[in-house]
């Protein structure tokens, strides 16, 4: 009766893990995350070349070590969607206190790479941003300490995770980097809303976070520049969210032809943040809505499979990475268009950018670890075990 209407299925003793892992796995979400790849290594073949000239390397050679860097990712996220869920959590608190570690010897040891914000650390020949490593493993720690507060006696977990919330946005905000800050705060307050957090509190940290934002406004050149930029009516042609503009409204609805974009040889980050631009002009917008219905298909299916979840922490932790999974990806293709302000995003599977294809790689991959079909326990083993609470 619990198979039929959970949707879960039954494991078989001594059964090798692989075929256990393909039978249980989410194949509709993996699939999507595979067609994104390839999408992005077509757009890659677009979009590079032109910076590979500028920089005096061969016409591949983005491509190629995106190519790398998207195996990598896949192998990470293949090896990750294998871990149960406890694995999972284990792993990512160690991961979270490296990173977290990796993020405050920033200011000492990082650079900026000329981009005004220091978040990398340069290996001479790759780059390792920790924020992207920090984004997942926050969650699993996140939505670990919510759990644990659900039960008996439990820890003050919600309170916990709020101030270590708070203290990585203001350590992202010291960067400056508005963008990720606000992709964690986004995640926990999901998680938050999820654990049953009461309206009246969310809605008093709206405020609080409007507020902050007023005062990044009148303290930051870097912050009021991007939003005085997003809020001037008139668009400068010359600088990158110009270009894109142009580039999408050009691109129509069957855009202008394979190879036969121009914006690319205009937008510095032609192969990364605004690649979706180029996609908008040469595919146009049959490609763009295609992509967007990829993310949405991932974030709609991951979040329909947790529904059947009754684990509090798989529950929390799956829905988070999901939801960040997808607001990234609004956020990018937000910007190009203009219905966000300015911000250096990737576009998850599809930019180019190695810190953040292999972690995104081990989130999803975290991802589905969570909504493999499992097991949950007959109904009554459930029952009698709150009523001896």
């Amino acid at each position: 009766m619990t198979e039929m209407v959970y949707g879960t299925a039954a494991v078989t003793a001594g059964e090798p893990i692989l075929p256990k892992w393909w039978r249980t796995l989410d194949k509709w979400t993996l699939s999507c995350v595979l067609i994104l790849f390839g999408i992005g290594i077509l757009l890659g073949l677009a979009a590079s070349p032109p910076l590979a000239e500028r920089n005096g390397h061969d016409a591949f050679h983005y491509v190629t070590r995106q190519a790398v860097f998207g195996g990598a990712a896949l192998v990470a996220m293949v090896v990750t969607s294998m871990m149960s869920p406890l694995l999972v959590r284990r792993l990512a608190v160690l991961a979270f206190i490296g990173a977290f570690i990796a993020l405050l010897g920033l200011p000492f040891l990082g650079t900026d790479f000329g981009k005004g914000a220091v978040r990398w650390y340069s290996l001479g020949f790759a780059s390792v941003q920790p924020s992207e490593f920090l984004k997942p493993a926050f969650v699993i720690v996140a939505a670990w300490l919510m759990a644990a507060a659900q039960d008996l006696n439990g820890p003050p977990g919600r309170l916990w995770s709020f101030l270590l919330t708070v203290m990585i946005v203001l350590i992202l905000v010291m960067q400056p980097d508005f963008g990720q800050a606000a992709l964690i705060l986004f995640g926990w307050g999901v998680m938050y809303f999820v654990a049953g957090a009461p309206l009246l509190l969310l809605a008093v940290l709206a405020g609080l976070v409007v507020l902050g934002g007023s005062v990044a406004y009148n303290n930051s050149e870097h912050f009021a520049r991007r939003i005085d930029g997003f809020l001037n009516p008139e668009i400068d042609p010359t600088t990158q969210i110009g270009y894109a503009t142009n580039a999408i409204r050009g691109g129509g609805f069957f855009g202008v032809g394979v190879g036969e974009g121009q914006v690319k040889w205009s937008l510095p980050d032609a192969h990364t943040d605004f690649i979706i631009a180029v996609a908008a002009e040469e595919y146009g917008l049959l490609l763009v809505m295609f992509i967007i219905a990829l993310y949405c298909g991932i974030v709609v299916r991951s979040l329909y499979r947790l529904t059947r979840e009754r684990d509090p922490f798989t529950r929390l932790a799956g829905t988070g990475l999901a939801c960040m999974f997808g607001v990234q990806a609004m956020i990018n293709m937000g910007v190009a268009v203009r219905l966000l302000p300015a911000k250096g995003m990737t576009l998850p599977f599809v930019s180019y950018g190695g810190s953040s294809l292999i972690a995104g790689g081990i989130a999803v991959g975290m991802l589905l670890a969570f909504t493999r079909t499992r097991p949950q326990g007959e109904i009554g083993d459930i029952l009698r075990g709150r009523a001896r609470r």
